[in-house]
């Protein structure tokens, strides 16, 4: 066939091959194709053994699939697949870790070895916390595709809210080792990281269960306990408030003041909210089903808001019993000032949650062992934090009453809680290693919509 000869199918033919090539540029516009010449086919007879040459255009798609498929396949290599899978769910390794730091530093009983080990604890958790920051500043900077589909995913996006709980644990420790062995303006330090961990709170507590009402179609089967998570963030934020003005200097009384005004609207905000979602989720157990192997342990979460509910109270009830009275806040003709009734209103609460605790820990126990065989996955760490947390209230209560049982059962649970975070932590270690961990069911959907778009564009 003559070159120059121009027929409609030939010209048909042509431009679907040029399309296709653009379309394939357009799915990757980092990288660049050869060029498109027009096509052209070889003389000579079908028999001659002379060597055969590709139409340029044929050629052009072939080198752009090539590359594409090279360009992908570096992706899911390396340093980039664990960035591009890193979901913020890998933040509840902070929070597991944080809350163990906490234990070891406050057990019931107590020795100055086990002090050593919360400070080594505590380090770790430091430098965790700083490494994922910066992997996920480095994912969402390069691929900031991958921030809009974490936030529009259903489950992903929920696990905003462990970045200020794994904050908060940080902030708590400084409280507890840094501020009286450092002393000076240290406790500023805590004062300010505070208040950032508070508007992130409040910030994931608004939007992502607005995001849940907006962009999705919830049923009942549907609902997790991980609608938790961003609401938490707020009552652990409110715990934290109230440890941090307990360290703030008597020069200082107003600030205090705020601090322990301001964490009373956190806990206002994330208490009433979590009882909803608990409503809610009881309906989801007794109507639709224990929840799937691979999310049962999410049955723990209740114990975050009750624990960390009933630690808030107590601990801003103890700042309060002094401050209010030194600052004259609610002040009255009376002899009873107001910090001895929110102190007391404050453990009274604290025992009731510890209460309502008690039987979705019994029920979590339960599921745990209805389910003999569910697989490793990040959601282990749901063992850690909520258990964590509930561990603080009882050795709180422990405290305040005093009394032996909650002094004995603390320890039991604060023991039990180091045990599990040690087992999850060489689960995770093991199936980092090996890659298994890095998986982001976001960036897949992702991928699955742009080969959509392309196959469409094709």
């Amino acid at each position: 066939m003559d070159p120059g000869c121009s027929t409609p199918d030939v010209e048909d033919g042509r431009r679907a091959i040029c399309a296709d090539a653009a379309c394939q540029r357009a799915s990757y516009p980092g990288i660049v194709s050869a060029p498109t010449p027009s096509a052209t086919t070889t003389g000579g007879d079908n028999n001659d053994p002379k060597e055969v040459r590709t139409s340029p255009g044929a050629a052009a798609r072939n080198d752009a699939l090539e590359t594409a498929a090279t360009y992908r396949s570096k992706l899911n290599r390396g340093w980039r697949r664990i960035v591009r899978n890193f979901t913020p769910s890998w933040f509840s390794v902070t929070m597991g870790t944080g809350i163990v730091s906490t234990l070891l530093h406050n057990l019931p009983y107590s020795a100055r070895w086990l002090s050593y080990l919360s400070y080594v604890v505590f380090a770790l958790n430091v430098v965790l916390f700083v490494l994922f920051t910066f992997i996920s500043l480095l994912r969402y900077t390069l691929y900031p595709k991958l921030w809009t589909a974490m936030i529009r995913h259903p489950a992903q996006s929920l696990f905003l809210g462990t970045f200020p709980m794994g904050l908060a644990t940080i902030i708590n420790m400084l409280v507890y080792a840094c501020v009286p062995a450092w002393g000076g303006n240290t406790w500023k330090l805590a004062w300010g990281l505070w208040w950032i961990d508070a508007v992130l709170a409040v910030a994931t507590c608004c939007y992502l269960p607005f995001v849940i009402m907006a962009l999705h179609n919830q049923h009942v089967e549907t609902i997790t306990a991980a609608w938790l998570l961003p609401i938490v963030a707020t009552i652990v934020a409110s715990a934290t408030g109230g440890l941090v003005a307990g360290v703030i200097p008597a020069t200082h009384q107003q600030e205090a003041l705020i601090t322990v005004i301001t964490s009373y609207v956190l806990w206002g905000t994330g208490v009433p909210l979590a009882m909803c979602v608990l409503v809610v989720y009881f309906l989801r157990l007794t109507t639709a089903h224990l929840p799937p192997k691979e999310a049962v342990v999410s049955t723990f979460l209740p114990l975050g808001p009750l624990g960390m509910g009933g630690f808030s109270l107590m601990t801003l009830g103890k700042v309060s019993l002094t401050l209010f009275e030194k600052t004259h806040t609610l002040s009255a003709s009376t002899s009873v000032h107001a910090g001895d009734v929110i102190y007391l209103l404050g453990v009274f609460i604290a025992i009731i949650f510890w209460g309502f605790g008690l039987v979705w820990f019994a029920w979590a126990i339960a599921t745990i062992h209805r389910t003999p065989r569910f697989p490793f996955n990040m959601g282990w760490w749901g063992f850690t934090f909520p258990l964590g947390v509930y561990a603080t209230s009882t050795n709180t209560l422990a405290a305040e009453l005093p009394s032996a049982f909650f002094k004995v059962l603390g320890t039991i649970f604060s023991v039990s809680v180091v045990m599990l975070w040690i087992a999850v932590a060489l689960g995770t270690l093991q199936r980092a290693w090996t890659g298994e961990m890095f998986f982001s069911p976001c960036l897949k959907e992702l991928e699955e919509r742009e080969a959509g778009a392309k196959g469409a564009c094709g």
